[in-house]
């Protein structure tokens, strides 16, 4: 027998085996189906693919953010896309959960910078001089203030901002408004056929749906008080962003607010190989992530390994100190 052949075969054999690893097999649930999560789906698919060609991130649509923690914290979900300001009230264990949930471990940042706007029509800022969040409290307006649905995470932000900026339920029924449940593509015709006066969303610089706000209505972007913004930021681990003034019709100024994050999520039973493989497979593919949709090409290795109101998994964590993005 011929030693070296078969001690050369074996040697490959092993350094083979010793830099390969099984290919990951994973559930991811988003949102509902063809929105952005969808895309970051097959974005985070595409990018463990380019690494293994038989790993596979099978999406599956659901309610959101808050639904997915529930099957996170159920350990019936791989992964989940969530806020990060959901992520903080499940920590705390606020509505709609009943205790705390804390068996979720960070993947990566996948955007942070969704933020909140305040939309006004611009004649009835100019009748009450309303310019700020703050000027809505004693301006005696009956505003129609228009609030995401109940369960989306934007209905609660917007809500805690117009309250600490003295904007209440009871305040606006007795200067004779209202708040409106709609989504953002129904504030959005509602404020152009006259039966909202305000808008709110936690959404990208220039979406669609503001885009046509704006192209379809004479508005304004309020400024919001750095108080609010602030005690925001305490209340649900969100950061803050400057709309740069211009980017709507009517913007003069620049306009600092909160801003909505979204996070790739597992829960602390899976292993540490699985979660090194996935972030490893993002950071090095991550063109894949930036190519699903235009709004994500800001998305860098640097914020897939930035710090969240979540610890991040051991594995995510190795591979982002391996790739000299964390200490």
């Amino acid at each position: 027998m011929n030693y070296s052949i078969l001690a050369a075969t074996l040697g490959l054999a092993i350094s083979s085996t010793a830099v390969s690893a099984d290919p990951v097999n994973l559930t991811l649930s988003g949102g509902n189906p063809g929105g952005l999560w969808s895309l970051l789906g097959a974005g985070i698919d595409r990018a463990v693919k380019a690494d293994d060609g038989d790993s596979v991130v099978t999406y599956q649509a659901t309610g959101g953010g808050f639904a997915n923690i529930g099957l996170l914290g159920s350990d019936r979900t791989d992964l989940g896309l969530l806020h990060d300001a959901e992520a903080q009230i499940a920590l705390q264990g606020g509505e709609p959960f009943a205790e705390p949930i804390e068996n979720m471990r960070a993947i990566g940042y996948m955007y942070n910078w969704a933020p909140m706007h305040f939309f006004l029509d611009k004649a009835v800022a100019e009748e009450y001089d309303i310019d700020s969040l703050d000027d809505i409290a004693g301006s005696g307006a009956a505003l129609r203030i228009g609030i995401n649905r109940s369960g989306n995470i934007t209905s609660n932000v917007a809500l805690f901002m117009l309250e600490e900026a003295g904007v209440t339920e009871e305040s606006l029924t007795d200067a004779g408004g209202q708040f409106v449940r709609a989504g953002a593509n129904e504030q959005a015709d509602l404020i152009q056929d006259g039966r909202l006066d305000m808008i709110t969303n936690g959404i990208f610089i220039n979406h669609s749906s503001f885009r046509s706000v704006d192209e379809n209505n004479d508005v304004i972007l309020l400024e919001v008080p750095e108080d609010v913004v602030t005690a925001t930021n305490e209340e649900f681990g969100t950061g803050t962003m400057t709309i740069p003034a211009s980017s709507y019709s009517n913007q003069e100024a620049d306009v600092t607010t909160s801003a909505l994050g979204a996070l790739l999520v597992a829960n602390d039973s899976m292993s540490e190989e699985t979660a090194y493989s996935l972030a490893s497979s993002l950071v090095k593919n991550i063109d894949e992530v930036r190519a699903v949709h235009s709004s994500m090409k800001q998305l860098s290795p640097e914020l897939l390994a930035t710090p969240s109101v979540l610890e991040f998994h051991p594995g995510a964590a190795k591979a982002y100190e391996e790739a000299g993005l964390i200490k």
